[in-house]
C-alpha cells in the first residue's frame, strides 16, 4: 500500500486537511496575455507543479474509482455586469461548461462562488442568478454546490463569480496541447472578436449600424459532434481572454510546434472589423466566449467542417492554418498582400475586465 505524501500547508487559513488525507491542487491553466504567461511561469507553476498542472490545459483530467473526469476552474469579473448577448451569469455557467468541452469532456455538475458587493441591488443578483439557470439548463449541467460572500462597498465592483466544474470523458480520444502534431490543420469554429467589441460597445457608449453581440453559448454540442463523427482532433481552445492570437501561442508553446496562421481565411465579421478599426484594436487579440480553435489529423479537416457547420454556433467554420515542427513555439500570420509577421503575445491586455 502507498503512503499518501504529507498535506501542504495551504494558505490564507484554508480549511486544515485531516490527518491521513492528502489534498492535491489542481489548476486549470486559463488564457491571457504575456503577463498571465509570465505569472504561470514564474510563480504558480512552480508552487504547485503536478503532473496534471503541467498539461497546461483548459481543465485536468483526473481519475475516480477508475473513470476520467474533467476538472476546471474560472473567475468571472466582467464590466458592465449585462451586455448585449449576455451577462455575468450566462459568461460564468458557458465560460466553465466549454473548458470542460476543450476537454473532451461532457458537462455534468457544477459550483458557483459569489463575491458580493456590499449595496448590490438585490434584482441585479436575482437576473444573474435567473440567467445562470437558464444557462445550465440549456447546457445540460447541475450547479450543485455554492457560496456567498459580501465584501465592504467599493472592493467588489458589484460582482465577481467564482465557478469549478466537472465533467465525464466518454471517449478514449487524449486532447491536450502536448498532442498537436506536424501537419495538423487548424480550424477555427466560427467568425472572431464578438465578445469583446460587444462589451466595448457598451463600455464606451459606441453605436453602430449593425448590433454588436456576444457570441457566449456553450460548445459542448459541437465538440460532442466531432467525437461522435470520429474526427481525430488533437486539441482543442476556447478563445477567451487574449483571443486566438494568445490561445495559439500558449499552444504553440507548450506542443513545441510552429503554427502558420493564413489572415485570408480567418474569419471577422464586418461589424466587429469596422469597431476594431475605429478604436485601433486588432481582432485576433480581442475575447470571444463562444469560438474555440481546434488542431485535427489534416486528412480529417474537411470532416471536422462539414460536422461544425452543421450546427449554427459552427456555420462559419473554416480552416485558418497548418502545424509544422519548426521554428518551435511560434506563431506566423500571412497578410493578404502574402506578406508574413510574427503573432506575438501582448504585453498586456488590449480590454481589461472582459470575461
Amino acid at each position: 500500500m502507498s503512503t499518501a505524501p504529507p498535506a501542504p500547508n495551504l494558505p490564507g487559513g484554508s480549511c486544515p486537511v485531516p490527518a491521513g488525507h492528502y489534498a492535491q491542487v489542481v489548476l486549470a491553466h486559463g488564457g491571457g496575455g504575456r503577463l498571465s504567461q509570465q505569472l504561470f511561469a514564474s510563480l504558480f507553476g512552480p508552487a504547485f507543479a503536478n503532473p496534471l498542472l503541467n498539461e497546461a490545459h483548459d481543465g485536468a483530467i483526473i481519475e475516480a474509482q477508475g473513470r476520467p473526469l474533467a476538472f476546471t476552474t474560472d473567475s468571472y469579473v466582467v464590466h458592465p455586469l449585462f451586455f448585449p448577448g449576455g451577462d455575468i451569469g450566462t459568461l460564468a455557467i458557458n465560460g466553465t461548461v466549454n473548458d470542460l468541452a476543450m476537454c473532451g469532456a461532457r458537462p455534468r455538475w457544477l459550483s458557483a462562488g459569489f463575491i458580493l458587493e456590499e449595496g448590490l441591488p438585490l434584482d441585479t443578483l436575482k437576473r444573474v442568478v435567473q440567467s445562470m439557470r437558464q444557462a445550465a439548463a440549456a447546457a445540460g449541467v447541475l450547479l450543485v454546490t455554492g457560496d456567498t460572500k459580501v465584501v465592504d462597498k467599493g472592493k467588489g465592483d458589484g460582482l465577481f463569480i467564482n465557478t469549478a466544474g466537472l465533467g465525464i470523458l466518454e471517449h478514449p480520444v487524449r486532447i491536450a496541447p502536448r498532442q498537436v502534431q506536424p501537419g495538423d490543420a487548424v480550424v477555427v469554429s466560427g467568425d472572431l472578436g464578438r465578445h469583446g467589441m460587444a462589451i466595448m460597445s457598451v463600455r464606451e457608449g459606441l453605436q453602430f449600424e449593425s448590433s454588436l453581440q456576444s457570441d457566449c453559448a456553450p460548445l459542448a454540442g459541437m465538440v460532442a459532434d466531432l467525437l461522435a463523427e470520429g474526427v481525430r482532433v488533437h486539441c482543442l481552445r476556447d478563445l477567451t481572454r487574449g483571443g486566438l492570437a494568445a490561445a495559439l501561442n500558449e499552444i504553440a508553446a507548450t506542443a513545441a510546434v510552429r503554427i502558420s496562421l493564413d489572415e485570408a481565411a480567418i474569419p471577422v465579421s464586418e461589424p466587429v472589423r469596422g469597431a476594431c478599426e475605429l478604436l485601433g484594436l486588432d481582432p485576433l487579440y480581442v475575447a470571444n466566449e463562444g469560438r474555440f480553435v481546434a488542431f485535427v489529423a489534416p486528412g480529417d479537416a474537411e470532416r471536422a467542417l462539414t460536422v461544425l457547420r452543421a450546427d449554427p454556433l459552427g456555420a462559419a467554420a473554416c480552416r485558418i492554418g497548418t502545424v509544422a515542427a519548426a521554428p518551435a513555439g511560434l506563431v506566423t500570420l500571412r497578410s493578404q498582400l502574402g506578406v508574413e509577421r510574427v503573432l506575438d503575445l501582448l504585453s498586456g491586455e488590449q480590454l481589461p475586465r472582459i470575461c
